[in-house]
């Protein structure tokens, strides 16, 4: 395999909403540059980049994946990136390390909620984007209703540069505005075209799209306005100049007409991105510099330096690092340094990954893709290269997960199996995480929706042998009290010989949310002595860890120790611990107790279309309505609202949204529990301790 430098490398995204045949494509790419002899399926599970079982079982994209193409003495890297919303972080990613985005797009189904947000994605990066038209071969496929609805929902400079020849099933080739050449296809998926001359019924068409797009070509460009207007036209060369200075600058959005499926326009896009995207050297490297430092250059005589993009936790090869070169070159068998982590790594082979299969090269210059397994230290974000070298990028940002669940193992003895699985899958994803709950001793595993965890589950199983069950988790309430009480506890047992005594007075306050508990000692005189009173301060922490009304721990509030008595001979540690913890229990009965449940900040994402019933659905959900902003056609609605009340918020958002919603949510304090509520929790911890299954309130 050659050797690359940056100025013929071209790194592209293939982003856009589940379903819309970016994997087709990406496969479609491969076998018309001779990357492989089989024309991989989707449908069949044989495509390169879906090589995982569960995107083959799904027949969808779980995690982006890598491959490449040689072309006119060019090589493309296509990052093959997830439509489903729950591992939209890849596509992020694999932006990040791009030069552009092709933003795939249904013919059929137009804009989606993904191709948004992939667009706004690229975006934020300032990436040149090419829309490729797809699956023009579909029943109802349309390019001017797909147009339009880019149009409004994207941007009001994506232009076509193409027109498809034949409708539908009658879908066949393209004609070139810019050349003004049409390509017709032959109908067995070869990918084999012939040029022939522009259909007559499609003349008038071709001409006035022509025009069209020599018209916003030239506003993108004031020299070439003038022009424009001088000459009323551009030449042949200032137009495909001008294209790829619109293009490149993100002035103007090509679309590109293809079917993936049936091999059709896939060459004259690999044209399209060889002569349009901007090459490594081109354009700066997408990640941010920590400090005050500049984006190296790709320049692969400069200092090397590199960024880890993503990590996948291999139970055979071990970890393999998928990084970007952002300058310099990196040679097989040597030392470099993880400037992140401050530690030494050792490469092994270098490799470029065509899906899962690796080819070794001696070497990856600047601008280019590549791999490496078993570095001990190095994690997704990570910066590699020279340690004298400053350069240090920031990490990726990642989502803080929305939906979680308790998991046990089906066998005994599998929970610390569990712990180093899930360990292995969060330095692949970081978007999952694994935990233990303090307060209900249950593990959590939390992700991005209800597909995440089934996928992260399937993995555990497949991959690492681990088999659990999944519920949905316990609400760790927590109880308080609202008035404040004086009590009185005393432990006495005469058994024969030495006794137990132990005599203790407090008085108990309640305290501001997120005191937790405050204990003071107030004893004077000597009525209990001083070796006593820790064991009377430790039985009423393990009474307030039982809870009072429903086992919930107990919390914000302040005993004072003030006065007590003690036998000079029966009186012990243990004896105090039991007085304390009576006195608790006292003190709990008259001060006015009550539950406490957490409140999480939502942020739900919404078309404007929907805010008005969203805002209903999170009333009735007991949740207080905090603002309300627009961005574009989207909604941003801002609630508190219960945990208790968002367990089974995703399903309801995807159903009410048909998918185009999405929300972000995060702890934010404890409040106490209606009433109403409040009868029910206690009447299910009630039925818990008789052994009666009941379901989570």
């Amino acid at each position: 395999m050659k050797v690359y430098d940056a100025a013929t490398i071209r790194n592209v995204a293939l982003v856009g909403h589940a379903g819309s045949g970016k994997t087709q494509l990406a496969s479609a790419i491969l076998f018309n540059g001779g990357m492989v002899n089989r024309f991989g399926k989707v449908d069949e599970g044989t495509t390169i980049t879906d090589f995982d079982e569960e995107e083959v079982a799904r027949k969808h994209t779980l995690s982006a994946s890598l491959c490449y193409v040689e072309w006119n003495k060019h090589k493309v890297n296509v990052v093959d990136t997830p439509g489903i919303g729950n591992f939209f972080s890849d596509a992020r990613a694999a932006l990040q390390v791009s030069e552009a985005a092709l933003v795939v797009v249904d013919a059929v189904a137009g804009v989606m909620v993904q191709t948004e947000k992939a667009w706004e994605a690229a975006q934020e990066l300032g990436l040149p984007r090419i829309i490729v038209l797809n699956r023009l071969d579909r029943e109802r496929a349309s390019l001017e209703r797909s147009l339009q609805a880019l149009r409004d929902a994207c941007s009001r400079t994506v232009i076509p540069v193409q027109l498809p020849i034949g409708e539908e099933k009658a879908f066949r080739g393209v004609v070139d505005l810019v050349s003004r050449k049409a390509y017709v296809f032959q109908t067995d998926e070869s990918g084999k075209f012939a040029e022939a001359a522009i259909p007559a019924g499609m003349a008038a068409s071709v001409e006035s799209a022509r025009e069209a797009l020599v018209e916003m070509v030239a506003e993108a460009d004031e020299a070439l306005m003038e022009r424009f207007f001088d000459a009323g036209t551009l030449t042949d060369d200032e137009l495909v100049a001008g294209l790829r200075t619109a293009t490149t600058s993100a002035k103007l959005f090509p679309l590109v007409c293809t079917s993936a499926a049936l091999n059709i326009g896939v060459q004259q896009l690999l044209d399209t991105i060889v002569t349009t995207v901007p090459s490594p050297t081109e354009r700066p490297f997408g990640g941010a510099v920590r400090g005050d430092g500049a984006v190296p250059k790709a320049d692969d005589k400069a200092v090397p330096c590199a960024f880890v993009w993503k990590t996948i936790a291999d139970p055979f090869a071990g970890r393999i690092t998928m990084f970007r070169v952002v300058s310099g070159s990196f040679k097989a068998d040597s030392t470099v340094y993880n400037k992140t982590k401050d530690a030494q790594e050792r490469f092994g082979s270098l490799q470029l990954l065509q899906g899962k299969t690796p080819t070794t090269v001696p070497e990856i210059k600047a601008g280019d893709l590549g791999a490496v397994a078993k570095l001990k230290d190095t994690l997704t974000s990570d910066t590699l290269g020279d340690k004298a070298d400053p350069t240090v990028f920031s990490p990726l940002k990642f989502p803080e997960p929305v939906l979680s669940y308790a998991i046990e193992p089906k066998s005994r003895g599998d929970e610390d199996k569990i712990s180093a699985a899930m360990h292995r899958l969060e330095e692949e994803d970081p978007t999952i995480r694994y935990s233990r709950d303090q307060q209900t001793k249950e593990l959590l595993l939390s992700g991005q929706g209800q597909v995440h965890i089934e996928v992260t589950v399937a993995k555990l199983k497949r991959r690492f042998g681990v088999d659990v069950n999944l519920k949905p988790p316990r609400i760790p309430y927590r109880e308080t009290i609202k008035a404040s009480t004086e009590a009185h506890g005393r432990h006495k047992k005469q058994t024969g010989g030495h006794g137990q005594f132990g005599d203790c007075k407090i008085r108990v306050e309640p305290l501001s949310r997120g005191s937790d508990f405050e204990f003071v000692d107030d004893i004077f005189g000597g009525s209990i002595p001083r070796q006593f009173i820790p064991a009377v301060e430790k039985g009423i922490q393990d009474a307030r860890s039982r809870g009072f009304l429903a086992g919930y721990p107990v919390v914000d509030f302040r005993v004072t120790l003030y006065d007590g008595s003690y036998h000079d001979v029966d009186s012990n540690e243990l004896s105090f611990k039991l007085a304390g913890s009576l006195a608790f229990k006292d003190a709990m009965s008259r001060a006015r107790p009550t539950i406490l449940e957490p409140i999480m900040n939502v942020e739900v994402y919404a078309p404007s279309d929907f805010a008005g019933d969203l805002m209903g659905d999170l009333n009735s959900r007991r949740g207080r309505i905090g603002g309300m902003d627009t961005r574009g056609a989207m909604t941003i609605i801002k609630a508190q609202v219960p945990m208790a009340e968002m367990l089974t918020y995703e399903q309801h958002l995807t159903s009410a949204t048909g998918g185009r919603g999405s929300y972000h949510m995060e702890y934010s304090h404890y409040d106490e529990v209606p009433t109403q509520s409040q009868a029910k929790i206690i009447a299910a911890a009630k039925a818990e301790r008789a052994g009666v299954e009941v379901e989570e309130v």
